[in-house]
């Protein structure tokens, strides 16, 4: 499971469904570390503003499972690669099909560009209309963020 980019090890379900819903795209995804069974992972997918749980396992015979949609065939695999790729397809059991992945590397990077646009903000004293500690997301907000970051590559 190390291997995998998307992969976010021990985080709880709130911080999963908190770092898929400030990605905010529909399709976005991440793997995390079931809570209440162990050696069991999750797959969480945004979807219309919901976050879908799904278990991923590996039975005894060292093939992935997901666990889908009632009424769709469980298929094995031989890695769990493969099974997030077959996830990448319309109709196979999920909410949405996998689009975007969200790495953790990816989250720290979002996470340091909001710290630095948010000490930024106050430094200047400009009232902001996300005075929220995690705003939602928001084209706008995105936009300032994008903004901010491209003013301090050019300044380097």
């Amino acid at each position: 499971m190390e291997e995998l980019s998307v992969y976010h090890k021990a985080i709880g379900k709130e911080e999963g469904e908190r770092r898929l819903g400030q990605d905010g795209r529909e399709g976005c995804y991440l793997i995390r570390n079931s809570e209440t069974m162990p050696g069991v992972y999750c797959l969480c997918v945004l979807c219309k503003g919901f976050v879908y749980t799904y278990r991923l396992r590996l039975d005894v015979d060292g093939s992935w499972t997901a666990d889908t949609a009632d009424g769709v065939e469980k298929r094995h695999f031989r890695n769990i690669a493969n099974l997030i790729l077959a996830l990448q397809k319309p109709d196979q059991g999920i909410a949405i099909p996998l689009y975007f992945p969200v790495t953790p590397d990816r989250w720290s990077l979002a996470q340091k560009i909001r710290a630095e646009v948010t000490e930024k903000r106050e430094t200047m004293d400009v009232p902001s209309a996300y005075s929220e500690p995690n705003p939602p997301p928001d084209k706008r907000y995105s936009k300032i963020m994008l903004r901010y970051k491209i003013q301090c590559v050019k300044k380097k």
